[in-house]
């Protein structure tokens, strides 16, 4: 009876959600402030997975070594999460932004000293401080934008914002490929040995200039978005009743719709990352390019990723959120299969099909995630936002199975740079099945309170 009663639930919230609106008028004002930070960190997000491969060519070092990009970017994620949780508890989502902003500017103007330093060290603290301004903002906007109206539109409406974030990644890359990649030197590893000390400061000086361009020149945009949170009556929407720290950790670690759904996102966020910090390595492997050229199949898959998550938005007028994700975990599944075994003539367009695959997760699992809770919400965005570390494990393991070649026994026929990219993509397989197990496990459950 229970079950049925679920699915009712699901059903009346998928048939008459129509009707209520995403966003509610006197909310529009902030969800458009809020919109605008999403669509930033979405830029920073797909920047720094250029620069990876960027930062690999520019200081001589291994797959798994430029990985420690990702590690430091998502790992201020776990580590800045929770502290944003207590703020915007003790104080409201809009301190939460004005925090989330500052630490940004702090960390883009850290990439000034390490670039005339030629200090890889540098940028990785200086990417850790800005990726840290970036999780107190997820870790505020998000909730914030699921309290913004009803509660049988709060999985829509998060869609929704989380659509302008990829709009963001598209500009990131636009910046990525014309400013950055476009701007490093031809000369490979072979070649930069060969060059004098004097004359490879010259090459890493004008690329690292380069690279610091982008994330200096946000300062401004940010800062002016900081100004207009600092200057609007933007207040802390949240009604529901507060709850000391240990009573809401308490009511998380019984309610298993919520901590699978950390796990869940773990997996998810590990897998977006992972496929995308590997995908301008694996078109250079399989189809022999350079990077700024490789670069335009980031972009396609970029494009598909955002008309993917418009969709699947309006489609959740119409069908349950957690069956729509399980469709796509599965189809995740299969094109990454593609990826690895099918001819490089088809497998460049299974993996751009991966991103059409990922569009709708992030947001879904956490609405679902998120559903029903009380005052514990706030914290438990903070854990869902944490979950984010997925990108910093996930995603050097995968530089890992690129540089050892462990899984290209696995298959045949191919060079051995190619298999050794090809065959990481099983670790893609994992992380999409997971998101599954999850979508079927709560396929049922109400996004109601």
């Amino acid at each position: 009876m229970e079950n049925n009663a679920n699915t009712l639930s699901e059903k009346n919230v998928a048939n008459n959600s129509s009707s209520i609106p995403v966003v509610p008028a006197q909310y529009r004002i902030y969800f458009f402030l809020l919109v605008s930070c999403f669509a930033l960190w979405g830029l920073l997000n797909n920047m720094t997975d250029n620069l990876v491969p960027s930062f690999a060519k520019i200081f001589m070092i291994k797959a798994v070594d430029s990985s420690l990009v990702q590690v430091a970017f998502y790992g201020a994620y776990a580590v800045l999460a929770m502290p944003a949780a207590f703020i915007i508890k003790k104080y409201s989502y809009r301190v939460g932004v004005l925090v989330g902003l500052g630490f940004y500017m702090v960390g883009a103007f850290g990439y000034i000293p390490a670039a005339i330093l030629q200090n890889y060290n540098l940028f990785l603290v200086s990417i850790f401080i800005l990726a840290g301004g970036l999780s107190v903002l997820e870790t505020t906007c998000n909730p914030f934008v699921l309290s913004l109206g009803a509660q049988e539109t709060s999985v829509r409406r998060l869609n929704f914002a989380q659509a302008f974030n990829p709009v963001g990644s598209m500009a990131g890359l636009f910046l990525a490929k014309y400013i950055i990649l476009a701007n490093l030197n031809p000369a490979d590893l072979d070649d930069r040995l060969a060059m004098s000390p004097a004359e490879l400061a010259a090459v890493r000086d004008t690329e690292l200039f380069w690279v610091c361009v982008p994330y200096v020149g946000l300062i401004l945009i940010a800062f002016i978005i900081w100004v207009i949170f600092f200057r609007s009556k933007l207040n802390d929407k949240d009604a529901r009743v507060a709850m000391t720290v240990p009573q809401a950790f308490g009511k998380l670690l019984k309610n298993p719709r919520y901590y699978w759904g950390v796990i869940a996102q773990f997996f998810y966020v590990g897998v977006q990352i992972a496929v995308w910090t590997w995908t301008i390595k694996y078109i250079m492997a399989t189809k022999n390019i350079i990077e700024a050229d490789a670069v335009n199949y980031y972009i396609y898959a970029m494009v598909l990723f955002i008309a993917c998550r418009w969709i699947c938005t309006y489609l959740m007028k119409y069908f349950v959120p957690a069956k729509m994700m399980a469709l796509f975990a599965l189809g995740g599944i299969l094109c990454c299969l593609g990826t690895i075994y099918l001819p490089t003539s088809v497998s460049v367009y299974c993996l751009i099909a991966i991103s059409g695959c990922m569009s709708l997760m992030f947001p879904t699992i956490y609405g679902i995630a998120l559903g029903g809770l009380g005052g514990e919400v706030k914290f438990g965005a903070a854990g869902l936002i944490m979950a984010i570390l997925g990108g910093a494990i996930i995603t050097p393991f995968m530089g890992y199975l690129v540089d050892s070649s462990a899984l290209s026994f696995l298959v045949s026929g191919f060079s051995a740079t190619e298999a050794a990219i090809r065959t990481a993509f099983y670790l893609p397989v994992v992380c999409f099945a997971v998101v599954l197990g999850y979508s079927l496990a709560f396929r049922n459950a109400t996004i109601d309170k």
